[in-house]
């Protein structure tokens, strides 16, 4: 009985096969650790659309760039392997400052008008002098040899700022600096007035070397560093060229009218007084606009930044200007032209009366033409600098220059001679703010003001010591060398500008 229904339990039954149906299990959508390098299947990403890297260019998408991976390289997962996939970290050097332009911010308009006013004032000093040597001479009873120390005077104090301006602008500020030096020029003014002894002029005169050197290193900077520089150097020193017309027309009015000649300069003293309000009111805040230098994030660690603002001593710094190959091929090439300018301008008139036979009262006229073909220039002939080029500009103006002083000494004409000085100004007018351009681009940022301060001094020395060069020899020989001498002068530019290296493109 029991085992009847035990084997009942575990009866096998011999049945027939039954056919049973296999289904195939459902897709599974797979997730893959590894970066894909074929197109996906239809059906893992089929609800998803790709950008041109699979699919084509799809102008309804947005594109978003993708990182590539060199070939057969893994995904960087350790932190050690992340660290040396990135790029390396620039250098300081390769840092982009953002420029600022002539209107943006809003208050460099402004800042610009402060400079024009300054490179002004500057115009009136430099060119009334010799418009009143004579009277000094007559005034003191002293000849030209003497009278002609307040040059050297001038020069030695452009020499001896440019190796304190980068010094005092660490010290005071930008705004602070440019209003040292106009109380500097408003106590060389004042000497002036009060008619010293002739020694106490020639300090004077030091001191006001002095701090034309300090604003116009200082102004320099700031205008290359604007967009567009060429055309805002350009109106900064037209303004010394509208000042080089009106003072000697002003003091040779006042001074055949019977006014001591010491008198001019309460104009001169007035206008910086203005200089000092309207520096304080555009400069006062340039340290908090100054240019954004763009770091990328791995330069925003604390070593990098702290590498960034370490600062570098005076000496060091004056040390690397001088260094420079830019800063001493720069400051012959201004030494040429500055000589050049100021011997045509001091020297042109006696050409004239001595070997074309002109009425002084009439060839007198020639120096505001010359300096009104500067002013011109600079106004004018800037603009075309970019378009083809500041280093090509210069070369063609200075040998232009060349052929038109050439042509005022061999053409035996007074009118022809006056036009040809005219155009000889309006060829040198953009030559210092297109030189200047370069000068900046070529010379590193954090040493500009003391490499530009110097190229400053040495080019006042310049237009103290070939005029003094060129007296002594038409004093020998005759006023016809102001020509070779010129001459000379320009081929020295062009020796000079073909040494500087090559100028980068800077990226903004």
């Amino acid at each position: 009985m029991a085992s009847a229904g035990l084997h009942g339990l575990i009866d096998i039954q011999h049945s027939a096969p039954v056919e049973v149906e296999v289904k195939s299990p459902p897709a599974s959508y797979q997730k893959k650790t590894t970066r894909i390098r074929e197109p996906p299947s239809t059906i893992e990403l089929d609800d998803i659309a790709f950008g041109n890297r699979y699919n084509g260019i799809n102008s309804s998408l947005p594109q978003t760039p993708q990182t590539e991976f060199p070939t057969g390289t893994a995904t960087p997962k350790t932190p050690n392997e992340m660290e040396s996939s990135i790029p390396h970290t620039p250098l300081q050097g390769d840092t982009v400052v953002m420029m600022q332009t002539w209107n943006n911010p809003p208050i460099n308009k402004w800042r610009i008008l402060c400079c024009c006013m300054i490179y002004f004032g500057n115009g009136i000093n430099d060119s009334v002098v010799g418009a009143l040597i004579p009277y000094m001479e007559v005034y003191y009873q002293i000849g030209y040899a003497i009278v002609s120390m307040v040059f050297v005077g001038n020069a030695a104090g452009f020499i001896v700022a440019a190796f304190f301006t980068n010094a005092t602008l660490d010290r005071l500020g930008r705004a602070k600096t440019l209003i040292l030096s106009e109380l500097i020029l408003v106590a060389a003014y004042v000497m002036i007035i009060s008619t010293p002894p002739y020694p106490v002029v020639v300090v004077a005169f030091f001191l006001l070397g002095y701090g034309f050197a300090t604003n116009l290193a200082l102004n320099n900077v700031f205008c290359a560093n604007l967009q567009p520089s060429s055309a805002i150097l350009g109106a900064a020193h037209g303004s010394y060229g509208v000042g080089g017309i009106i003072a000697p027309i002003i003091g040779t009015a006042m001074a055949s009218h019977g006014i001591l000649w010491s008198r001019f300069y309460f104009i001169t003293l007035a206008l910086r007084v203005g200089c000092i309000v309207f520096v304080a009111s555009t400069f006062w805040s340039y340290e908090e606009d100054e240019p954004v230098t763009l770091l990328t994030a791995l330069e925003r660690t604390a070593s990098r930044q702290a590498a960034i603002e370490e600062p570098v001593s005076k000496l060091k710094s004056l040390g690397e200007a001088l260094g420079n190959r830019v800063t001493l091929f720069g400051a012959l090439f201004v030494f040429a032209y500055q000589g050049a300018e100021v011997s045509v301008s001091g020297w042109v008139i006696s050409f004239l009366i001595n070997y074309r036979g002109g009425d002084p009262a009439h060839v007198g006229y020639v120096t505001s033409g010359f300096w009104g073909g500067i002013t011109l220039g600079r106004f004018v002939l800037t603009h075309f600098a970019p378009k083809i080029g500041e280093k090509n500009y210069v070369v063609i103006l200075t040998v232009g220059s060349a052929c038109l002083q050439l042509l005022a000494w061999l053409i035996p004409n007074v009118v022809g001679n006056a036009i040809a000085v005219s155009v000889l100004g309006l060829l040198l007018g953009p030559v210092y703010p297109c030189a200047q351009t370069i000068f900046t681009r070529l010379i590193p940022r954090h040493v500009q003001t003391t490499a530009i301060g110097f190229i400053a001094g040495a080019g006042s020395s310049g237009g103290a010591v070939a005029p003094f060069t060129t007296g002594l020899l038409a004093q020998a020989a005759g006023t016809w060398v102001l020509h070779p001498v010129c001459i000379g002068l320009y081929g020295l530019m062009m020796a000079c500008w073909v040494g500087l290296p090559r100028t980068r493109k800077r990226t903004e």
